[in-house]
């Protein structure tokens, strides 16, 4: 049993040797041979035009068959009652009135089916059958005409036979003509067929030269939209659109990283110089020490915020920003940012106006993160025993979380880039408070990930009123 087995599985591996070797040999033809798009173009349009050619040789011979047969009936209707009269009148002249040199024969039956007459040699019964017609004309070149003839009140079936032999020849010369025909449209379409795809596909041709030569010293390259047309058209749109993007992300990329690098720049140079100050003179004075500790321990806890905002940033662009989202009422983050406000700031009027209640989903401390912010903002631009008010009220289907101030305001001109990161005014560089300018950058993307709006209102001089429009759960009736 086993050597049966073992003989069957080296006579399966014979067998399957040849198979191997034509896969092999297809597979090294394709990795050699790559045929272009143009090419498969043309193969394309070449393999359609032969179904054409092949659907229109088979309608022109079945076309004119046809119509020849519907010739035919004609004929035999004419015939066919005057056959039927002259053969009840005289069955021996029956010969003299077959005057139509297509007509080969007749077959005759009474209302019996009994054969009156039959001028063909063999035996043949009366047949009204479609397929017994197109078999006769392919095997005896014979087309079958069949009826019902009503004569003197009887009834008479009748048959009669057609040569076809000069039709059939007809229509093979008209399937040869058109053959011909179509083999030399084949032949124009191989010669031209090639140069007209190659113009069909250079429109993609210069897509690919440009877009090979886009790099990060030419990003602003684009695609000659007024070159192409329709889906190429459509195609270059999208590729510029997408450009536009990749180069609008780049460039600010390129700017996070010069504005990072320039805010670090500073402290790193602070520190390095307190540094260099310990190691010329703070070795043995204490005042040197003290001020230079105190310093590095300042410009670090700075540099350590910067770099949390940056990080910050960084996880929003990257999408891995996460939020620990649940129910809470927006009063909550009121009370305590007034709260924490008034202990920490003695120079300023903190106040706290009605709250109207509301639930919201979202993430607690995130929110008020950016409501600090928000009124950080404002106890940097507020003159001293100016006043700070945080509240919040229903708009629409928002609760809106307001902080307000009649500090110093923000121009107009200013306005649009207070939001952009590291954007600074210049008041506030002129300030040691100055910041980094990502925080509003930082509140603004903590309410956009919570679906919310921002509504900035602010008059130079008279002071500034930054909103927080969040959805709201349902409204909280306070007691």
């Amino acid at each position: 049993m086993f050597r049966i087995m073992g003989r069957s599985g080296s006579a399966m591996k014979v067998l399957l040797k040849p198979i191997a070797l034509i896969k092999r040999i297809a597979g090294d033809f394709r990795k050699k041979f790559r045929l272009s798009i143009s090419f498969k173009i043309s193969i394309a349009y070449m393999g359609l035009y032969l179904v054409a050619i092949i659907i229109a040789i088979l309608g022109t011979m079945i076309g004119y068959m046809t119509y020849k047969t519907v010739e035919l009936d004609k004929t035999g209707d004419i015939y066919s009652g005057l056959i039927v009269r002259k053969t009840i009148e005289d069955q021996e002249a029956l010969e003299n009135y077959l005057i139509d040199e297509r007509l080969s024969a007749v077959l005759i039956y009474d209302s019996e089916f009994n054969e009156i007459i039959n001028t063909r040699n063999d035996h043949n019964n009366y047949v009204h059958n479609t397929f017994f017609k197109f078999e006769t004309i392919l095997k005896e070149e014979i087309y079958v005409y069949s009826a019902t003839v009503s004569e003197l009140g009887e009834i008479y079936y009748v048959n009669i036979y057609f040569d076809v032999a000069t039709i059939l020849n007809e229509v093979m010369l008209i399937g040869v003509l058109v053959t011909f025909a179509g083999l030399l449209g084949m032949l124009m379409i191989a010669i031209v067929g090639p140069s007209t795809s190659k113009k069909l596909v250079k429109p993609i041709s210069d897509m690919t030269e440009v877009t090979r030569t886009i790099s990060a010293n030419n990003i602003n390259t684009r695609l000659n939209i007024k070159a192409s047309q329709h889906e190429l058209r459509d195609l270059a749109e999208t590729f510029n659109s997408m450009m536009d993007r990749i180069e609008d992300d780049y460039l600010r990329q390129q700017q996070f990283v010069s504005d990072a690098s320039h805010e670090l720049r500073t402290p790193i140079a602070v520190l390095k110089g307190y540094i260099d100050m310990l190691d010329r003179w703070g070795k043995e004075d204490k005042a040197v020490l003290e001020e230079s500790i105190g310093a590095i321990k300042n410009e670090a806890n700075n540099m350590q915020d910067l770099v949390e905002k940056l990080l910050f940033i960084a996880r929003n662009d990257k999408m891995t920003l996460k939020l620990t989202k649940e129910e809470f009422n927006v009063n909550e983050i009121v009370e305590e940012v007034y709260k924490e406000t008034k202990m920490i700031d003695e120079k300023h009027i903190i106040t706290t106006s009605f709250c109207q209640g509301a639930l919201i989903f979202g993430d607690k401390n995130r929110i008020k993160q950016a409501v600090r912010i928000f009124v950080e903002n404002a106890r940097k631009f507020t003159p001293e025993n100016g006043e700070i008010d945080i509240g919040c009220y229903a708009e629409d289907e928002f609760v809106a979380i307001r902080v307000r101030d009649n500090g110093i305001g923000i121009k107009k001109k200013q306005l649009k880039k207070i939001f952009n990161r590291f954007y600074r005014a210049e008041e506030s560089r002129e300030k040691e408070t100055g910041g980094h300018g990502l925080g509003l950058s930082i509140a603004k993307i903590i309410v956009l990930s919570h679906r919310g709006k921002i509504k900035v209102k602010s008059t130079y001089g008279v002071g500034s009123s930054f909103v927080i429009l969040l959805p709201y759960i349902r409204l909280v009736d306070e007691a």
